[in-house]
């Protein structure tokens, strides 16, 4: 039997809350309050290591004696950062972009112990079948994307446009909930 010792978990994500509680993981929620700017010439996959280590950092010096899993997710089409958009006409572009095309989702994970610190990014590809006009307007109309990377949620409305994934579909929803628990696991 396993035994899943209780997370901090510095994120306001529904999503991310939703994983772990679909694995029966015990954890509060304390979210931390970064700037997620990107820094000129930062790598996609240096961007989200950087964010999530920062949550981590941040939550852990409130909760010295927690385990604490920051963690922070982004889209990635021809190595630029595609984060959330701003409003409903800069989510219909993101989806116009990412139409008929594999993009990548990346996520940076750190737990953070009195042991030290773990972490990895996770690398998931996905493709959008052909969006016409009346598909974006959906998505955008019915799949809430402004809180989402990218303008949209592959466990939702998007599903019915996704072609393909390759890789950890969990990352693509909020949190590869297996490297996660590889990381505490050690």
């Amino acid at each position: 039997m396993i035994e899943l010792p209780q997370l901090t978990l510095a994120s306001a994500s529904p999503r991310r809350a939703e994983i772990l509680c679909a694995v029966g993981w015990p954890f509060i929620i304390m979210p931390a309050d970064v700037d997620e700017s990107e820094v000129p010439g930062e790598r996609p996959d240096d961007y989200v290591m950087r964010l999530a280590l920062a949550k981590a950092a941040m939550i852990a010096e409130k909760r010295p004696q927690s385990l604490v899993l920051g963690a922070d997710t982004t889209v990635v089409i021809d190595d630029t950062i595609i984060g959330k958009p701003g409003d409903l006409n800069e989510a219909r572009g993101m989806l116009r972009l990412l139409s008929g095309r594999w993009h990548e989702v990346l996520t940076g994970v750190a737990v953070q112990s009195v042991e030290g610190i773990a972490s990895a990014v996770v690398k998931t590809r996905v493709k959008f079948r052909g969006l016409d006009e009346n598909s974006i307007e959906y998505l955008v109309t019915e799949g809430s994307p402004l809180d989402k990377a990218g303008a949209y949620a592959v466990q939702a409305q998007a599903a019915l446009f996704i072609e393909g994934i390759e890789g950890d579909y969990w990352n693509v929803v909020g949190l590869p909930i297996g490297t996660v628990y590889h990381l505490v696991a050690g």
